[in-house]
């Protein structure tokens, strides 16, 4: 095909993702929300809720992050954090993982992380939510949550994954005629770290 082809036909699929992400927004309006416990997470500073990650705000997001053992993990945490301050006048945030404060907060230092890290360690907030395989082990995604007086409502989640909407890396990637090629051991196939959701 000519480039003037390529571009249009490329154009168009971009359009239709556009209106998925529409039509994605519409059926999220219309969920029935899942009240949840209010959590209890450890932190560098000690314990934390889950109700206390709201801040002033009505809506949080809480990440699922499988830690240090996850390259991707890392990988996403490091494109995020250029947005934390963004993201954080519109809803609460925080992520959580299996590891201990003290690693978590060694991990913040050396890669320069701004945003709330908590480990959901002995707790069942990973497992509940949906975040840990059959076979056992962490899974990364995010679950979004409301506050409705007293009640925490779970409201959406999505599990991440290589080549997902949460790491713009990827689409960057996509533009290149290889795609994202053999960098740095990725494959087609999910990473063992990624297990499917």
């Amino acid at each position: 095909m000519k480039y003037n082809d390529v571009s249009g036909k490329l154009a168009d699929y971009r359009r239709q993702i556009a209106a998925i992400r529409e039509q994605m927004r519409d059926t999220l309006a219309s969920v029935e929300p899942q009240r949840v416990d209010d959590y209890e997470f450890n932190g560098s500073e000690g314990k934390v809720r889950l109700s206390e990650l709201f801040g002033e705000h009505e809506d949080l997001i809480v990440v699922h992050n499988m830690g240090v053992a996850c390259s991707y993990c890392t990988l996403w945490a490091d494109g995020y954090n250029g947005i934390h301050q963004h993201v954080v006048t519109r809803a609460g945030f925080a992520v959580t993982s299996p590891d201990r404060p003290s690693v978590q907060k060694r991990m913040a230092e050396l890669r320069g992380w701004t945003f709330p890290i908590l480990s959901h360690e002995g707790s069942s907030f990973a497992r509940d939510m949906g975040y840990v395989s059959p076979k056992g082990g962490w899974l990364p995604g995010l679950s979004v949550f409301r506050r409705d007086g007293d009640a925490i409502l779970r409201v959406s989640d999505t599990g991440f994954s290589p080549g997902d909407d949460f790491c713009v890396l990827w689409h960057f990637f996509d533009m290149l005629p290889g795609g994202v090629g053999a960098w740095p051991g990725v494959t087609a196939a999910v990473p063992p770290c990624c297990g499917e959701h």
